[in-house]
């Protein structure tokens, strides 16, 4: 097992001009990370009009080999799910592009998203995710054709509110029917969608390429402060009404350590990320996540 974080955790950090992606990188090294996670937020590797920044993909290759640290995986946003032709067309292929800045930087797996994060609420049921999973199986297979012409693996991450939750995942996956696109077990999102975290650890893990470690605070009633998908520290809300917050790994009401048990016991034995997404300062509630996964993970 290799853990490490991703650059998501402190985003906040090169946003505000604290760090850049070079010393982002070289933190999390510091703090005895062995892989990180490239989500370009604060920085972007593919402008809007589609033109790769080659200059800043070499920066952050050597910035990886200067700090001794493995870059594991590449997650980018997407919308798969329009239903103009064209525009989907042009979809899939900006989504190939990022695969493109994958392999440019050495990435062995890049995850992108199939639904919008914002997709309204009221059309995250079932009858919605059946009349479009031919053209998300589609795409996805598109998508990973073209990742494994390149040496990546493209991965379906349980994320948001409509392809999330084991069953909805395990179809997909098996409907694309390709060794070349896994899973990214999120081990919080699952609660985006009410579903008991450890059993989506069983579950999941076997199938999963990468795993992102991720705490949340649950509370039943409004805490106050709830937004609609603001999910950057604030209260947002779960498919079925549930108030959720992102916390500190081991700090939440996450079980973690049955968590990690479910992951360890399933043999998974590849890189792990944090994801924190609290509202506690980045550098120092990215340090502790680290420092519990390691000593739970040694406890299971």
């Amino acid at each position: 097992m290799k853990l490490g974080l991703s650059t998501y955790s402190i985003n906040r950090e090169i946003v505000e001009g604290r760090m850049t992606l070079p010393t982002a990188i070289d933190w999390v090294a510091a703090q005895g990370g062995e892989c990180v996670e490239l989500v370009p937020f604060s920085y972007k590797f593919v402008d809007e009009a589609g033109s790769i920044d080659h200059d800043l993909i070499r920066t952050a290759v050597r910035a990886a080999g200067d700090a001794g640290i493995e870059i594991a995986n590449y997650s980018v946003l997407a919308n798969l799910l329009v239903e103009d032709e064209e525009a989907y067309e042009a979809e899939v292929e900006r989504v190939k592009t990022h695969v493109a800045v994958a392999a440019e930087l050495g990435a062995p797996r890049m995850r992108h998203d199939i639904s919008a994060f914002r997709r309204p609420r009221d059309e995250n049921g079932v009858q919605y995710f059946e009349k479009l999973f031919d053209r998300m199986t589609d795409a996805a297979r598109r998508i990973s054709d073209y990742g494994r012409s390149l040496g990546v693996v493209t991965l379906l991450e349980n994320h948001g509110f409509f392809v999330n939750g084991c069953d909805r995942c395990e179809r997909l996956l098996r409907a694309v029917n390709s060794d070349n696109y896994r899973m990214l077990l999120d081990t919080g999102n699952i609660a985006c969608v009410d579903e008991d975290p450890a059993v989506a650890a069983m579950k999941l893990a076997p199938m999963a390429d990468m795993i992102h470690l991720k705490d949340f605070y649950i509370r039943k009633r409004d805490p106050g402060d709830t937004s609609e998908f603001d999910c950057g520290g604030h209260w947002f809300r779960s498919n079925a009404g549930r108030y959720l917050r992102g916390s500190i790994m081991g700090q939440g009401d996450l079980d973690m350590w049955e968590i990690l048990a479910a992951v360890k016991h399933s043999g998974y034995d590849g890189c792990i990320a944090i994801e924190f997404e609290g509202f506690e300062e980045p550098k120092y509630a990215s340090r502790v996540s680290l420092d519990n996964a390691r000593r739970i993970w040694e406890a299971v």
